[in-house]
């Protein structure tokens, strides 16, 4: 779990809080086997992550990026904290940050992992100077901002293929070179046969509302299993 202690960002409390890139890298990410991903990002991640989706008990539907194969698992993080994938996705880019569901004045809340190893290190930058947000703090919430809206309109995206009912269970399985086998169980994939039977004005309408586009992106990130076969077999000869 990445977030261990959230609390809100504060101007009075964090006066004098600065912050730095963790000495430690992407470690904290290092044993996430998906990362949630918005919209917005679907050609980034597919380039190199299989783009899945996830179904919660509540019907929620959720684009992730596959990273491994094990619970735990983080193929993109290495023993240093290095990031070694081409793309970052957002979710672990906004961290320590993260922003609840409450809102004051139309403005999410702004808060902050207090376990986060880069706060007040020397020659941190600032996130209040004279009482007032800096640069960097602004920067901070315009980015949550944006990825917020981006969550709600993924968020409809995913419903809408849960309506149309595009979406089938599969699992993952990388049979490595020495024997060994890991499989995954539990996530969904559009259904390609559901999908070319939409009618045309199903599919003129996605089209025109962005959301086709999204599906043939993950539909083509799908190459991208075996790339993390690869990764598999080369971490387990390092192990």
């Amino acid at each position: 779990m990445m977030y261990s202690n959230a609390v809100a960002l504060n101007r009075e409390r964090h006066s004098d809080l600065t912050i730095s890139p963790s000495p430690k890298g992407f470690l904290f990410a290092a044993d996430l086997l998906t990362v949630m991903i918005v919209s917005s990002e679907f050609y980034d991640v597919g380039r190199q992550f299989p783009i899945i989706f996830t179904i919660s008990p509540d019907k929620v539907v959720q684009p992730v990026a596959l990273l491994g194969f094990e619970e735990g698992e983080n193929l993109f993080v290495d023993e240093d904290g290095k990031w070694t994938g081409r793309y970052i996705p957002a979710y672990l880019r906004r961290y320590p940050f993260i922003t609840t569901d409450e809102s004051v004045d139309g403005q999410a809340i702004v808060c902050f992992d207090e376990a986060f190893d880069g706060f007040n290190l020397e020659g941190g930058t600032a996130l209040f100077e004279n009482g007032e947000p800096t640069a960097k703090t602004v920067e901070i919430q315009n980015f949550l901002q944006g990825y917020l809206q981006q969550l709600q309109q993924t968020r409809a995206f995913g419903a809408m293929l849960l309506e149309k009912d595009l979406l089938r269970e599969i699992s993952a399985q990388a049979n490595l070179v020495d024997g060994r086998s890991y499989g995954l169980n539990g996530m969904h994939m559009v259904d390609e046969q559901k999908f070319a039977e939409l009618s045309d004005d199903e599919v003129a309408h996605m089209f025109r509302n962005g959301t086709l586009p999204l599906i043939y992106a993950h539909l083509l990130s799908m190459r991208n299993l075996q790339e993390l076969v690869e990764r598999k077999g080369t971490r387990s000869q390092v192990e």
